[in-house]
């Protein structure tokens, strides 16, 4: 009677699973239209749409910490017809915010990673600073002066100042602005001595020369500015930065349909033509299996909670 029982409640799952997908998907965005997250979801849709053979449904759903975005997915029948990009602001949301609407931990799926997104520390071309290690130097010799830019606190930028502050063990004033366009202007005013960016929309003012790249923060040099060095190879031992992306799904969505989205993710980041327009963008595609986002969210988790600790970073 209990394998009966148990044959007649997992039927359901499978025939879902063999048969999906039969419609639309909505892939949740907890962005505004136009970023580089937003963008490299789009670039990504439609060969993931080719190969499941249904549309994918971008909305975009902004609000601090993607608080709206992620309830709406956490709280969606878990059935792969709604997905959430997921982000480091996902996993360092709970230490940001007071309460959650979800759990971020435990609340979903996840599929694959996408997009992995660099960032750069920059100067003006006239700074002194050649290199990073002058601008760590200069900020020994006078703590608590240097003041260093990035956007709003809480975001990616300025949580890997803070991680540069307390890696180089240095006192510096960490400024936040609004939105990039402030943050190169403060770099061109020398406001601020340095800036933290992430890669992408900075990827302009670098190749023309309206600012200097010091250093990338991702563990290996990007393709595209093969000249500027890591933030590891200017001495800060272990400093690996990135912003990056992926898709989820509400928790207790079948494992063959997390398989299925998982597969046409990868084929589709892998594909030249996506590999080819994310580096024109300044984003690294790279996909992986559902265990490994999981594990890496787990541990970005970890870790930019401790940097927010750390900085006393007050809960919102």
């Amino acid at each position: 009677m209990k394998a009966l029982l148990a044959a007649i409640l997992v039927a359901p799952i499978v025939a879902l699973a063999q048969s999906y997908p039969t419609k639309p998907i909505r892939v949740i965005v907890p962005f505004g239209p136009g970023g580089v997250a937003d963008i490299t979801v789009r670039v990504a849709a439609p060969k993931i749409s080719e190969g499941l053979g249904q549309q994918l449904v971008i909305e975009n759903k902004p609000s601090a910490g993607g608080v709206l975005a992620g309830q709406e997915v956490a709280r969606a029948a878990p059935d792969g017809y709604t997905l959430l990009l997921v982000s480091n602001g996902t996993a360092v949301s709970r230490a940001l915010f007071k309460s959650l609407p979800y759990d971020p931990d435990k609340d979903f799926a996840m599929i694959s990673s996408i997009g992995f997104f660099p960032l750069v520390i920059l100067t003006d071309p006239k700074s002194p600073f050649k290199n990073l290690q002058d601008v760590i130097n200069q900020a020994k010799k006078s703590p608590g002066k240097m003041n260093v830019g990035t956007i709003g606190i809480g975001s990616t930028q300025n949580l890997a100042a803070e991680l540069f502050k307390s890696s180089a063990g240095i006192d510096v004033q960490i400024i936040p602005y609004k939105a990039t366009g402030e943050v190169v202007t403060a770099a061109k005013s020398r406001d601020a001595s340095i800036v933290f960016e992430i890669l992408a929309p900075a990827m302009s003012h670098v190749k023309s020369g309206n600012l200097r790249a010091l250093a990338v923060t991702s563990a290996k040099r990007f393709p595209a500015l093969p000249d500027v060095p890591t933030a590891i190879e200017s001495g800060l031992a272990g400093y690996d930065v990135a912003s990056w992306n992926g898709l989820a799904a509400p928790a207790k969505t079948p494992r063959e349909v997390i398989d299925r989205l998982n597969a046409e993710v990868k084929k589709a980041v892998s594909s030249p033509d996506v590999q080819k327009r994310f580096a024109e963008l300044g984003v690294e595609g790279r996909a992986g299996s559902p265990e490994e986002l999981r594990d890496f969210y787990a541990a970005e988790a970890k870790r930019w909670s401790q940097v927010v600790e750390r900085a006393k970073i007050p809960k919102q």
